[in-house]
Order: C-alpha cells, then sequence, then structure tokens
C-alpha cells in the first residue's frame, strides 16, 4: 500500500510554507500528499499581505471527499485562522477518526499574524483534543498553555504538561525561538521527556520550518512509523533542509528550507 499523508492548511503563494511546504514533505519523504486548504494568503519571502478565508462548508466538503476514498494514515493540520474553521475541522475528524499532528499555526516567520483572537481558543477547545501530537514553538505553546514564554526547562515541562491536560497526547515544544549553539525540541508525551537537541544553524532561509516539521512527523506516521521514530526522523529531514537552504537563494527576505534536499542540489 502507498502511504498518504492529508494536510489541512493554508496555501502559501510564495510556495515555502503552508499546504506548498507540507506537499513538498510528504513527497520528498515518499509519501503521497493530499490537501485541504482553509485559507488562500498572498504572500512572499518578506510577509503576508492579504489573507481569503474559505467558508466552513467548503473546507467540510474538501475534508469528506478524501477521506472517504482515500486511505490517509496521517493528517497534519496548519492554519486555522478562524473558529468556525476550527469547528468544522473537528466536526468532520470526530466522524473520520485519524491520527492527527496539529501544528498550532498562530504567527508567520515574517511575524505576520495568521488567525484571529478568538481562534486561539477554539483551536484549544476542538482540535486539542483530537490530536495525537501538537507541536508549538516557544511563544505558541505559551499561547495554548495561556502563560508567558518559557524561560527554563521547568517552564516547558510546566506548558507541555497544561498542554496535555487541553486534551492532546503528546506534545512537541520546539526550541528553535531559543538561544545557545544548540536548538532543543522537547517531546512530551505524559510520562516521560524526550530531548532532541541539533546544533543551531545560522541561517534566515528558514521560512517555512514548523510546517516542514509538523509535515514530516504526519509522513513517519503515515509510513507505520511509531510517535518517537516520527518525530526524531522529522527532525533530521528539517535539519538537513535547513543546512541545504542558504544554496538556493529564493526570494529577497526569509527564503524558504530547501525540502528536496536529497532530490536535486540547489544551484547546478
Amino acid at each position: 500500500m502507498t502511504a498518504i499523508a492529508l494536510t489541512i492548511a493554508g496555501s502559501d503563494s510564495g510556495g515555502g510554507a503552508g499546504i506548498q511546504a507540507d506537499l513538498k514533505t510528504f513527497s520528498a519523504l515518499g509519501v503521497y500528499g493530499a490537501s485541504v486548504l482553509t485559507a488562500i494568503t498572498a504572500q512572499n519571502t518578506h510577509g503576508v499581505t492579504a489573507i481569503e478565508n474559505l467558508t466552513p462548508g467548503i473546507i467540510g466538503a474538501q475534508i469528506d471527499a478524501v477521506l472517504s476514498d482515500l486511505d490517509v494514515g496521517a493528517i497534519k493540520i496548519g492554519m486555522v485562522s478562524r473558529a468556525v474553521t476550527a469547528e468544522v475541522i473537528a466536526e468532520r475528524l470526530r466522524h473520520w477518526q485519524r491520527l492527527v499532528v496539529l501544528d498550532p499555526v498562530m504567527v508567520a516567520t515574517s511575524g505576520d499574524t495568521l488567525l484571529e483572537a478568538d481562534a486561539i481558543s477554539a483551536l484549544r477547545r476542538e482540535l486539542l483534543p483530537l490530536s495525537l501530537i501538537v507541536t508549538p514553538n516557544l511563544p505558541e505553546a505559551a499561547l495554548l498553555a495561556d502563560d508567558t514564554m518559557a524561560e527554563s526547562e521547568a517552564d516547558i515541562a510546566r506548558q507541555a504538561r497544561l498542554i496535555l491536560a487541553a486534551g492532546a497526547r503528546a506534545v512537541l515544544i520546539k526550541g528553535g525561538h531559543g538561544h545557545g549553539a544548540e536548538s532543543t525540541d522537547f517531546l512530551y508525551d505524559g510520562t516521560s521527556m524526550q530531548r532532541f537537541t541539533a546544533p543551531r544553524l545560522d541561517t534566515t532561509h528558514d521560512h517555512g520550518t514548523g510546517c516542514t516539521l509538523s509535515a514530516a512527523i504526519a509522513a513517519g506516521l503515515a509510513s507505520g512509523q511509531t510517535l518517537l521514530d516520527a518525530v526524531a526522523s522529522a527532525k533530521a529531514y528539517l535539519h538537513a533542509a535547513l543546512s541545504s537552504a542558504d544554496a538556493l537563494k529564493i526570494g529577497t527576505g526569509r527564503g524558504p528550507v530547501h525540502h528536496f534536499h536529497a532530490v536535486w542540489k540547489a544551484g547546478t
């Protein structure tokens, strides 16, 4: 059987994040990708200039069309900009029952806000309880936990417990917004904390890193990996994609990671 993953997310017209990054990641990892659009953004490497949200009806119809036909092994949820979007996604996924990787996309790499204020509480209420794993960065973890941004490992552990108390079965709090020579992500499943550490890379070509990591986890789960193995392999894939990103030279702002670093060499 061909492994299949579904991304439910927004479109990035610049191609570096959102649906585009997810489908590139699935393909790079040998997984067939299906998609459900939640919103369309006018976006490039400098930022987001416009957002057009899709109606709940068409979002729900896309989910039903895909899941009634394709044998989807895992679903990645990305940009959920409105409460009504979270509600329709949750309503349909409670019916279809699939493994869910939730990437709580709240702010773009450029700093542009990607969701309305009431969407945060809806995301907590509707989507966290459906998630096998949620993958916030440090600012997003603070918002989900209704807390200030973590400054220590003890803070991260406390916020991880709060996020699990809201219904998620596991949380990966990413350390990319931290400081120091190494970047550490913390995976907590309610019983133990696993650490994934990699050298911190000095690059401005990091657009779509969160989308790419969560999509890679979904690809691993769809391929039959355990959650721990899916996170570990996703981390390795993202680090390699980031290491190769500078050679891409896409745009004049914060460029994307190189999703196909193992397939073709940038600049040749």
